[in-house]
Parts: structure tokens; sequence; C-alpha cells
């Protein structure tokens, strides 16, 4: 049985740092893509960001561009997010995802290309 588990969440200010990791087990790892997503409360769940399979690629929404860095260890089974100068609006649940191997660059942001999830792990960025 797969299993993802998210650890790394808490508080912060505005403009600190946190990491997040995800540590999968129970399936081949270096055959799935791993992504991160977000739900703030009273929002749908969002594409945060995605490594693929190949760890050759890293996609970034707009929002997290140039201050979230994701990595990926196959070695450990694990993903990181670096998360640097949060905002407020970074405020959400992180859950982690992973994906069977997918060509595709666009499946990537869509939450239906992911079968396995964590259970989420609370960030809160105060001003």
């Amino acid at each position: 049985q797969a299993q993802l588990v998210e650890s790394g969440g808490g508080s912060v200010q505005v403009g600190g740092s946190l990491r997040l990791s995800c540590a999968a087990s129970g399936l081949t790892f270096s055959n799935y893509g791993m992504g991160w997503f977000r739900q703030a409360p009273g929002k749908e769940r969002e594409f945060v960001v995605a490594v693929t399979w190949s760890g050759q690629h890293i996609y970034y929404s707009d929002s997290v561009k140039g201050r979230f860095t994701m990595s990926r260890d196959n070695a450990k089974n694990t993903v990181s997010l670096q998360m640097d100068s949060l905002k407020p609006e970074d405020t959400a649940v992180y859950y982690c995802a992973a994906a069977w191997r997918t060509y595709s660059s666009a499946h990537y942001y869509d939450d239906r290309t992911y079968a396995y999830w964590g259970q989420g792990t609370q960030v809160t960025v105060s001003s």
C-alpha cells in the first residue's frame, strides 16, 4: 500500500521560511512524478509545484515561482519543498501527491493525475 507522509509544517511570520518534506513508501518512487498542492480555508485545492518522475523538469505555479524550491531524492524516497519569503496568502494545508510516470507537462498541474496523496501539513504565515 502506497503511503505519503508530509512533515515540516508550522507557523512563521511574513518573510520567513519553512521546509516541508514528504516521505514515500509502498511504491517504486523513481516511477512517480511528485507534486505539492495546497488548500486554504474556503478555497479549492491548487497546484503549487511538481517534479517529473525523471527529475528533469520542475513546474512551479506563478504564485510561488522564485520563492519556493522543490527537490527530490530517489535514494531516500523523499521530496522536499523549501519555502522562502512566505506571505500570508501561502497559508494553507499542503499536500504531497504521487503520479505514475506521465509524459505530459500539463498533467502535472491537474490534481486528477495524482493517484496517491498524503494527509497534509498545515502552514500558517502571520503578519
